[in-house]
């Protein structure tokens, strides 16, 4: 024993006397927690998006996600918020540093009384607290952060190497990379609601992580016959609902749907065996449009015990995904696998017929006890300027159709193209594989209000082709065997009825481009020669008139859907149509 051990119970005699140590107004007076302290909790409602990672990550229950007066669900939001059970709560912050949006935090206020336990059950950002506007206590770090924020990149061929080639530019993920991805997902299902066929993406990247591909597969198909394809070329609206996006990078949810059909797509007959073993009703479906719309309708008819018939006025089936999309984006081997697998369930095909020549659309109204039309917006458009017939100058579908079919024209050594959608970014870097030297995009507005995919634009950048923004022809005109392109130079005024802002001429700018070819990528229309032989009412755009909800037309057992009732639009949104006009058909012939 030692001096200290002796002395102890002497120190502690001493302070019996004392009075105890108290607060006499705790809240007034209470000790300031440090600057970074976890407090009662602050939310940014306006950045938030209720994903609900938060309330999912939370081990003791004491977050619930509830709807907030003023806020609505929408694209990439639920329309719910947090709200914090504070007898639950034990201030772990597991919550903070998940937050993909970075909206949720601590403030560093502790102290807090009041009689009612009711009170301790609140949603931060909604009910006033006096700390909602605390810029001290706890807040997720890039270090803290749960999540990995960087995508996994997908390996790709070399841009010197792609040029030469129309060999499929990106190679997919391998088992590794596709687990890595797959364990970025935080299971919030915004993206469901952002896939216009809603695809029930959580689950299927759940599939990845427990190597369960089939399932995952059969998953796909619930809702998209054409996932093999739309791993490849679909525009991806789930990712811009993603979460991670707002402060990191997305799920590369696009490659993962890619990841599963390579690894499954060969089996996928087997696979899917089971898809189409309800009973035969002997109702008879006509579908006018062989493209991913009429394709999908014919599925899912089929899996309610319907015929199907397409109508394909082209030698072979796919539409825009076979005539519009060149091979290195999406190779034709891939799609007529892919429809094999839609033929195989027994949805009969007759091509090279053409509805409104060969075969009216009264015709098949008699013949059928349901029609649907699904014929795309397969014929380019033009610009109103001088010069536009001139040889030399081509139509961006009419082009990207010829090369579909084998063709490889030499466009020359300098090729110029009009237009900034995803059409115009195949039309040049397809130029570039055809061999052209120099390959030229003119857009009328500037990169940020580009409707094509950014990854198309930074390829087409990485392969040679070069930009021209805030650029219009005026006149095309033939000068010693060249095109020479009249210019002007524009800047942007106010919004139109898009929503971006309309190019105006800037005066006195004008200067000439010469190219040895001009492809015109500007847009497409609807070729609908069909509609009066059964008196179906089209819109000014001749486009069918339809029930928005039920895809129908004014004429009873007649429906249209995809880019012939919507104008041009993207795959996802045609096979979307598809899959609801199957369903409302379906539901038309029950109570036939």
């Amino acid at each position: 024993m030692n001096l200290r051990d002796v002395l102890s119970p002497f120190y502690a005699w001493k302070r019996t006397l004392e009075k105890p140590f108290t607060i006499k107004r705790p809240v007034e007076e209470v000790r300031r927690g440090a600057p970074g302290y976890r407090g009662f909790h602050i939310n940014d409602v306006g950045k938030c998006i209720g994903c609900g990672s938060c309330s999912r990550i939370c081990q003791n229950g004491a977050i619930d996600m509830v709807p907030v007066e003023g806020i609505k669900s929408g694209h990439g939001d639920s329309g719910l918020r947090p709200r914090i059970d504070y007898g639950r709560c034990c201030w772990c912050a597991l919550c903070v540093d998940i937050c993909p949006t970075g909206s949720l935090g601590m403030s560093n206020k502790y102290n807090w009384i009041s009689p009612d336990g009711d009170e301790f059950v609140f949603t931060p950002g909604v009910d006033d607290k006096n700390w909602d506007q605390s810029s001290e206590g706890y807040r997720r770090r890039d270090e803290t952060w749960l999540i990995e924020p960087v995508k996994t990149d997908m390996p790709v061929l070399e841009p010197e190497v792609r040029r030469r080639s129309f060999e499929e530019v990106a190679e997919g993920y391998d088992d590794e990379l596709a687990r890595r991805e797959a364990m970025r997902c935080i299971e919030c299902g915004l993206c469901i609601e952002a896939c216009p066929t809603h695809m029930d993406v959580p689950q299927y990247i759940k599939s990845i992580r427990d190597n369960n591909l089939e399932e995952g597969l059969r998953i796909l198909y619930e809702t998209n016959p054409f996932s093999e394809s739309c791993g490849r070329i679909c525009t991806a609206r789930c990712q811009d609902a993603c979460p991670l996006g707002r402060e990191g990078e997305p799920v590369m949810i696009r490659w993962l749907k890619r990841y599963i059909t390579d690894r499954t797509a060969p089996r996928a007959r087997e696979i899917l065996a089971d898809f189409h073993s309800l009973p035969q009703t002997g109702k008879k479906v006509a579908i006018v449009g062989g493209g991913p719309s009429g394709l999908t309708a014919a599925y899912y008819l089929k899996s309610y015990g319907h015929n199907a018939t397409i109508f394909e006025m082209h030698d072979e089936l796919g539409g825009m995904l076979r005539y519009g999309i060149p091979e290195y984006r999406l190779p034709k081997a891939i799609l007529d696998r892919e429809i094999k697998t839609i033929l195989d369930t027994g949805v009969e095909t007759k091509l090279e017929v053409k509805i409104g020549e060969d075969v009216s659309l009264k015709d098949l109204y008699d013949d059928y006890d349901a029609v649907f039309v699904s014929i795309g917006a397969q014929r380019g458009t033009s610009m109103p300027i001088e010069g536009i017939d001139t040889p030399g100058v081509l139509v961006g579908v009419d082009f990207l159709d010829e090369i579909a079919k084998g063709k490889r024209p030499n466009l020359g050594e300098k090729v110029a193209v009009i237009g900034g959608g995803n059409t115009a970014m195949d039309v040049c870097r397809t130029s570039v594989r055809l061999g052209s030297k120099e390959v030229v995009v003119l857009y009328r507005r500037t990169e940020r209000e580009m409707p094509a995919a950014h990854e198309e634009v930074e390829e087409a950048r990485e392969e040679g082709v070069r930009f021209e923004f805030l650029t219009a022809p005026t006149i095309i005109s033939k000068k010693d065997d060249k095109l020479e392109l009249e210019c002007i130079r524009m800047e942007l005024g106010e919004p139109d009825e898009s929503g971006r802002r309309r190019p105006v001429p800037i005066e006195g700018s004008e200067f000439k481009i010469t190219a040895d070819t001009c492809i015109m990528a500007i847009g497409q229309k609807v070729e609908n020669v069909m509609a009066e032989q059964v008196g179906v009412e089209t819109t000014r755009w001749g486009t069918f008139e339809v029930d928005e909800d039920t895809l129908t037309t004014n004429v009873e057992g007649i429906f249209a859907g995809g880019d012939c009732e919507t104008g041009p639009d993207d795959a996802i949104k045609a096979i979307a149509a598809g899959k609801k006009a199957a369903y409302f058909i379906n539901r038309y012939l029950k109570e036939d």
